[in-house]
């Protein structure tokens, strides 16, 4: 069985239905028929309105963020595909805080519903910090087919790395 480094926390028989897949060099099939439409995201202001309609949705108390973009340098290899940061500096006599968001351009060329899964993880860290219980609430709020998606997009990664 091949190593399926994204998927190692999903049962077995998870693990050995897609590596069956990998094997027939059906990986590709099994993306494309679930997800065959892509998305017209490409600029960082596109991004930011896209951000936002879905914050405006479901997380208006939310702090507002300052900054959506995406990022070349956040790649699969340095385990981000999402960065949700806030950033403190001082000018003149205050401390001014922004919240910035940046998205993996890997994402450019992903599924629509693969971008909003990242889009969904991001919002959420802006009320839970942490990945516990109440953070994946919070997404499967806003994404109810989140935890799906979620391992789609993983499976995803693994046909696009092989």
């Amino acid at each position: 069985m091949i190593k399926l480094k994204y998927l190692q926390h999903y049962p077995l028989d998870l693990q050995e239905k897609i590596a069956d897949l990998f094997s027939q060099n059906k990986l590709g099939d099994y993306i494309t028929q679930r997800y065959s439409t892509t998305h017209n995201i490409q600029t960082d202001k596109a991004l930011y309105d896209y951000c936002n309609d879905i914050k405006q949705t479901f997380l208006r108390s939310a702090p507002m963020f300052d900054k959506v973009a995406f990022d070349n340098r956040l790649s699969i290899e340095h385990h981000a595909l999402g960065l949700n940061t806030a950033i403190s500096r001082v000018q003149g006599g205050k401390l001014k805080a922004k919240k910035e968001i940046k998205i993996s351009s890997f994402f450019n060329a992903a599924p629509e519903q693969f971008l909003r899964m990242i889009v969904v993880h991001e919002l959420a860290h802006l009320k839970e910090r942490n990945h516990d219980k109440s953070f994946y609430q919070l997404c499967q709020h806003m994404e109810p087919d989140y935890h799906q998606l979620e391992f789609d997009c993983r499976v995803y990664l693994t046909w696009k790395n092989a």
